[in-house]
C-alpha cells in the first residue's frame, strides 16, 4: 500500500499531499503568463515533485514544494508562467500576513504616504476628518486584497497591468454616484438624523433642505450626486402664491399684489440660490470633504413650472458668473456644485425665447469655466424620448 505523504504547511500543520492543486496552480499561472494553458506540461510538473518528494529531493514543505515548481517552470522554457506563478505566490504570501496596514498608515500621518495622500484631489489629507477616513480606506484596502480580491487580480493591479478604482471601498456595499430623487424627499417630506423634514413652504427653506439631504447622501457613499432644478422649480412657485395671498388680502388690489409678490419671488429665489451655492462650497460630509455635486439646470418647455425653471437656471449662472471670494478675499469660482445646462429648441441660439439664457451660459463658460452642455434632442434620440441628468459627474 502507498504510502500518504504529509506536507507541513506555513502555520506548522500537516496535512495530506494534493498533486491537483499543483495542477491548478500551475494552469492558472499559466493562464495568467503566457496565456496559454498546457495541461499536459502542468501534469507532468506535478508527477516530477511527487516523485522529488518520494525520493527526498523536495522539502516536504509548502515553500519546498513552491520553489520546485517554480525552478522545473523555468528549466521547460515557461519562463513567464514562473514569472505568474512567484507573482501568484508572494500574493498568497501577503494574504496571510496579519498586520500589513502599519507603515502606510503611520506614514499617512506624519504626511509622507504620497500615494494616498494625492489619490484623491478632493481629499484634504491634513484635515483631521479627512485623514480618519484614509486611515480606515488603508484598513480597508488590505483587507479587500488579503479576502475579497482573486489574487491574479491583485497582482495584476500591483504590477500596474489594470488598476483596481477606489479599492478602499471594495470593503463595504455602498455604491458609487447617484441622481437624488429630491422630488420625492421635497414634495413628501423625508427624515434626516431620524428628525421628519416635512415639506418646505417656500423655496429657500426648499434649497436649504436641499443642501442638508446633499450633505447626507455624500457621507453615505462615494461619488457624485446630481439633482435638477426641476424639483426646485415648484418652490418657487409656492413663495410666490404665499405672498400674492397675503397682498391680495392687505391691499386689494391686483397689480399690487402681483409686482410685491414677485418683488418677494425673486428676493427668494437669489437667497435661495446663495443658499446652495455657499452650503455646497463650505459644509464637509463626514469623510472631510464637500459634497461631489452636479445641478442639472434644465427648462422644460410646456411644463406647469416653466417659467420658474428659467428663473432658477438665469440666477444660478448670474451668480456663479460673480464668483465666490476665497479666503484671501479674490473673487473665484468655486469647484462645486458642478452646472449642466441643457440645450434645447428653445435655447439653442436659433432664436429660441431662453436663448438669453444660454448667451449668459456661454459667458460663465469663459470666466468660470462652467457650465458644461448636454443636448436634450441627442438623450431623446438615445434613450427612448427620455431626457436625464448624468449620475454624478
Amino acid at each position: 500500500m502507498k504510502e500518504t505523504i504529509k506536507i507541513t504547511k506555513r502555520d506548522g500543520q500537516k496535512v495530506d499531499f494534493n498533486k491537483e492543486k499543483i495542477i491548478n496552480a500551475i494552469m492558472m499561472a499559466m493562464k495568467n503568463g503566457s496565456g496559454i494553458v498546457k495541461e499536459d506540461i502542468a501534469k507532468k510538473i506535478a508527477d516530477q515533485i511527487e516523485m522529488n518528494l518520494i525520493k527526498g529531493i523536495t522539502k516536504e514543505t509548502v515553500q519546498g514544494i513552491e520553489t520546485d515548481v517554480y525552478y522545473k517552470l523555468i528549466s521547460l522554457g515557461e519562463e513567464e508562467t514562473a514569472k505568474a506563478y512567484e507573482g501568484y505566490r508572494a500574493i498568497q504570501e501577503y494574504k496571510r500576513e496579519v498586520n500589513t496596514t502599519d507603515e502606510s498608515i503611520l506614514k499617512l500621518v506624519d504626511m509622507t504616504n504620497e500615494d494616498v495622500i494625492k489619490e484623491n484631489s478632493n481629499k484634504n489629507a491634513a484635515v483631521a476628518s479627512t485623514q480618519r477616513d484614509l486611515i480606515a480606506g488603508e484598513v480597508s484596502k488590505d483587507i479587500a486584497m488579503r479576502k475579497l480580491i482573486p489574487p491574479h487580480i491583485v497582482q495584476a493591479h500591483m504590477n500596474g497591468i489594470l488598476h483596481w478604482h477606489d479599492m478602499d471601498y471594495t470593503l463595504q456595499k455602498i455604491f458609487n454616484c447617484d441622481l437624488i430623487n429630491l422630488e420625492d424627499m421635497l414634495q413628501n417630506g423625508t427624515v434626516i438624523n431620524e428628525k421628519l423634514v416635512e415639506t418646505p413652504k417656500s423655496f429657500e427653506t426648499a434649497c436649504t433642505i436641499t443642501t442638508q439631504i446633499m450633505a447626507q447622501v455624500s457621507s453615505g457613499q462615494y461619488g457624485g450626486q446630481s439633482i435638477t432644478i426641476r424639483h426646485l422649480a415648484p418652490f418657487l412657485k409656492v413663495t410666490y402664491d404665499k405672498y400674492y395671498k397675503k397682498y391680495i388680502e392687505m391691499f386689494n388690489d391686483e397689480c399690487i399684489a402681483k409686482k410685491l409678490a414677485k418683488d418677494r419671488e425673486l428676493e427668494s429665489l437669489k437667497a435661495g440660490i446663495q443658499t446652495i451655492r455657499y452650503q455646497l462650497s463650505t459644509l464637509n460630509s463626514t469623510n472631510g470633504q464637500s459634497p461631489f455635486a452636479t445641478i442639472y439646470l434644465e427648462i422644460v418647455e410646456g411644463s406647469e413650472f416653466e417659467e420658474e425653471e428659467a428663473l432658477i437656471c438665469e440666477e444660478m449662472i448670474i451668480q456663479r458668473l460673480e464668483g465666490m471670494k476665497n479666503y484671501k478675499g479674490q473673487e473665484i469660482g468655486e469647484a462645486f456644485p458642478k452646472l449642466i445646462y441643457v440645450l434645447d429648441e428653445h435655447n439653442c441660439l436659433e432664436g429660441g425665447k431662453y436663448d438669453y439664457i444660454t448667451k449668459l451660459a456661454a459667458k460663465c463658460n469663459v470666466k468660470r469655466l462652467v457650465p458644461d452642455y448636454q443636448s436634450a434632442k441627442i438623450m431623446r434620440q438615445n434613450y427612448e424620448g427620455n431626457n436625464f441628468p448624468p449620475m454624478g459627474k
